[in-house]
């Protein structure tokens, strides 16, 4: 049997997805299942990046931390980024409409490929300034710099910190506090 045709496949929308129960992400129409949950170590490190960028952005109006939240792309694109910091966003809705400053997304066997491929050319595409990926394997997170419209990489990070850049608030963050 040869390849299927992507005018077979189902299409799902916005509407649809709000029925779902679960967590899934929705990318092009295209449903993804987020289960199983999370491991302990994956978790574990969310937290502390969470923490660590609400520390840093306690002094800025403009930009805060959040851990998962529904992004609303399109009507047919809904995804829910591990870890973000949105500037000039309004908090008060069930999804955010803006790209992202920074996104953190942790890798898993079952989400590396869609992290890494999927989501790295989404982000990319819609204009998200930094990407991070963090793997907790081997302790790297590789991060990326949207310049001209392509993700540039500016390194791989275990115990160094990186500034990163907004447009009125700049912060620090170290990567050796996320890990362990």
């Amino acid at each position: 049997m040869g390849a299927v045709k992507l005018e077979h496949l189902p299409h799902y929308t916005y509407d649809d997805y709000k029925k779902w129960e679960g967590k899934w992400e929705l990318v092009g129409g295209i449903a993804y299942n987020m289960s199983p949950a999370q491991t302990t170590m994956h978790q574990r490190i969310s937290q502390k990046i969470g923490w660590l960028l609400e520390t840093a952005l306690k002094d800025c109006a403009r930009c805060k931390a959040l851990l998962p939240v529904d992004w609303k792309i399109d009507d047919d694109t809904v995804v829910q980024p591990d870890n973000l910091v949105v500037c000039d966003e309004d908090m008060e809705g069930a999804y955010i409409t803006k790209a992202p400053l920074v996104i953190f997304e942790i890798l898993s066997k079952s989400t590396a490929a869609k992290d890494t491929g999927l989501k790295f050319e989404l982000y990319e595409k819609e204009g998200v300034k930094y990407y991070v990926i963090v793997n907790p394997d081997d302790s790297v997170a590789k991060l990326f710099l949207l310049r001209e419209g392509r993700y540039i990489k500016e390194g791989d990070f275990d115990r160094q910190s990186y500034r990163f850049e907004a447009s009125d608030c700049g912060f620090d963050f170290d990567f050796s506090k996320i890990w362990g």
